[in-house]
């Protein structure tokens, strides 16, 4: 599924619903890909919403606004909202905006074993 440059994949597993995003999440793309990912949510309800931004390679303030949304949707419906892989420079958009303190933030990717 996709926004403008914003594709994602949806991964169901038990009661964890995870999105995988890829691309650039601007203006544009976050409306459209807010739209698709709000009627899921509503309809699968799930325990567990985790977004996986390993694939974005840039957030504006409009990717900020799209987490935060899921994150008050999800807490609304009582569920659990996870982060996971942010790269540096959109952490670091995390952390100037205080949101390490109100989302769990985590790294699900296997470091290379040598």
């Amino acid at each position: 599924m996709n926004g403008n440059n914003c594709f994602y994949e949806i991964e169901r597993r038990g009661e964890t619903l995870r999105i995988i995003l890829n691309g650039e999440m601007d203006h544009h793309n976050a409306v459209a890909v807010r739209t698709e990912l709000d009627s899921l949510i509503a309809e699968e309800r799930p325990a567990k919403f985790a977004i996986d931004l390993s694939g974005v390679g840039f957030m504006d303030s409009s990717g900020l606004g799209f987490v935060m949304g899921r994150y008050s949707l999800i807490q609304k419906l009582g569920g659990e909202f996870v982060l996971e892989n942010p790269n540096d420079r959109i952490m670091k958009i995390f952390e100037l905006a205080g949101l390490g303190r109100m989302i769990r933030i985590e790294s699900t990717k296997k470091e290379d074993v040598k």
